[in-house]
This record gives C-alpha cells, structure tokens and sequence, in this order.
C-alpha cells in the first residue's frame, strides 16, 4: 500500500483531522476560551478512540497510523502544555519537564535510522503517561471553565499530570534501553527496516 492509500484509510483521515485540530486547540487555549478547547479536546479524544478501534476493525493498521496516532497525541500535550503555561495555569517547570522527555528521546531517531529502524514501538509505560496527561490538561482546562468546581478538580488534575510525568519518563528510559540493545546488536548503516 502506498503512503497516499494509507493515507486515504478512514482511521489516518480520522488522525489527520486530530492532527489539524491542534493549533485551533492552541489558539482557543491562549484566547482563554476554555469550554471551546475542551469540546475540542473531546472530539479529539473521540477521534483518537475511533481511529484506532476502525483501523482494527476494518484491518486498516497502517505504518502510517502508528506514526500519526502518537504524534497527535505528543502535540495535544505539547500544545496543552504551552498554553497554559502562556495563560499561567501551568508553571513552566512542569512543561519543560515534559518538553525535556520528548526532546530527548527525538535526539534518539539519527541514531535509529542510521541502522535502518524508525522509531521505537510505543511502549504500555508511554501509552498509559500519555492517557494520564491527556487527562490532566483537559481537567486543568475544566477549572478554569468551571470555577464554581475548581477545588475538586485542581487536585484531580495535578494527580493525574504527577503520575503521568512519572510515567512518561521511564517510558523514556524503557525506551533508551531499547535504544541501547539496538545499538550494541545492530551496526551502523545496516539495511533493516523497522523493528
């Protein structure tokens, strides 16, 4: 299948749409029009279900879906992350604890590629952090549209964005010990493709 006909897969236009809705989630978010991003953060998130679910169930898995799944989900968080620390919701610290993960494990990808593999498999460790976060920035959104609410969920949310900064970084080390047998079992330039 070629990349325009995995691109034309129900489930990869679904994550394009996801993918085109980050800088309106990014501007809503700085505009502090904070129910809008949190419908649009739900559509994103039922996009995201749905693009999986339909990619199984219609046996369309594409190379392509794999790589756009998690991308969609990095900027959400990027995005979320960003704004609210432009708006001051968030502290910066917190965000460049993120940011600094994320950075880290991109510097990996010459390194991958220069063996003939693309990026690492998403790890559970990494998939559950980003289901924490996903859930910690939208709750954040939450109380500052729901004041009235705001002392129960505040500390909702800041639990659900501890644990999920926990475990986004040993996803990350899970992943620099992937990296390592990689590069100890695998010269450079070899010609394998993907892991």
């Amino acid at each position: 299948m070629t990349l325009w006909q995995e691109w034309r897969t129900l489930p990869n236009l679904l994550s394009t749409l996801r993918l085109l809705l980050v800088p309106v989630f990014f501007a809503l978010i700085i505009g502090h029009q904070d129910s809008f991003a949190v419908l649009v953060m739900a559509v994103a998130s039922v996009t995201d279900y749905l693009d999986g679910y339909l990619a199984r169930k219609l046996n369309q898995v594409t190379r392509l879906g794999q790589l756009l799944d998690p991308a969609a989900d990095r900027l959400y968080i990027l995005a979320a992350l960003i704004g609210l620390v432009i708006v001051g919701y968030v502290p910066l610290w917190f965000a460049l604890v993120l940011i600094a993960r994320d950075l880290l494990l991109a510097a990996t990808y010459p390194m991958l590629s220069s063996r003939g593999f693309g990026p690492l498999p998403v790890h559970r460790l990494g998939k559950a952090g980003t289901f924490a976060l996903l859930y910690a920035l939208p709750l954040l959104l939450i109380a500052r549209a729901l004041v009235s609410v705001e002392y129960f969920i505040i500390p909702l949310a800041w639990a659900f964005a501890g644990w999920g900064a926990f475990l986004y970084w040993w996803a990350g080390a899970v992943y620099l010990q992937q990296l390592a047998s990689v590069v100890k079992s695998h010269p450079r330039n070899s010609t394998r493709l993907g892991i």
